[in-house]
């Protein structure tokens, strides 16, 4: 399996307080990765550091060949939902949708309502994103996320706010793209999610990152 994404000695600190340490990992495609640890051990701040949105201390991350803060500022071939997913409230779903999409103007609406209706939402409702509940905003996150088939799908507490046909609907689609060749790296504090979904877990633990058995 080729490796997608390379990181290497990386380290932040916030505060003066070491979050993480010296940190090496190698991800290759089309497996999923799962990490744990305690709520404040650092796998947002990891996650946002291999988005673009965080500058590590020190380290270097590569992305398919591409040295991040240096050949290139934000990954492009990444998807992610990082922490409770941020929508204008007054349109709906599809109008939200297409209004990032036109960003990079990759995708057309059929590839949007696709998304959609993979995570189990109606593209065709009108209700606007303030009235959604907060599984259904979790889906709508998750639809942005992959709507542009990224390689890389970086996915931090997606089952979030999500019913059990939820969970079990997001848990078969995140291993449907999977089988497609993506690369998902998935935060999770539900066992059952990282023993039925993931291929390597690794935990953050006394500021470095390790990698463990299966839960």
């Amino acid at each position: 399996m080729a490796v997608v994404l390379q990181v290497r000695n990386l380290s932040k600190t916030f505060k003066k307080e070491k979050v993480f340490n010296n940190i090496n990992l190698d991800i290759e495609e089309a497996k999923i990765y799962g990490f744990v640890g305690h709520n404040g051990s650092g796998k947002s701040v990891f996650f946002k550091i291999l988005c673009g949105i965080l500058l590590p201390d020190q380290g270097e991350i590569k992305i398919f060949g591409n040295i991040l803060g240096k050949d290139i500022d934000f990954p492009t071939e990444v998807g992610a939902v990082i922490e409770t997913p941020g929508f204008l409230s007054d349109y709906s779903g599809f109008k939200n949708l297409k209004y990032l999409a036109s960003i990079r103007n990759k995708i057309s609406d059929k590839e949007i309502i696709e998304a959609i209706q993979s995570v189990g939402l109606d593209p065709n409702s009108k209700k606007s994103v303030k009235k959604y509940s907060l599984g259904m905003k979790q889906r709508l996150g998750i639809a942005q996320a992959i709507m542009e088939k990224p390689k890389i799908l970086i996915l931090d507490e997606p089952m979030n706010g999500l019913d059990k046909t939820g969970v079990k609907q997001i848990r078969e689609l995140l291993l449907s793209l999977k089988k497609q060749g993506t690369t998902i790296l998935l935060a999770s504090h539900i066992s059952e999610d990282i023993h039925i979904l993931c291929d390597k877990v690794y935990e953050f633990d006394n500021k470095t990152l390790v990698e463990v058995n299966k839960l």
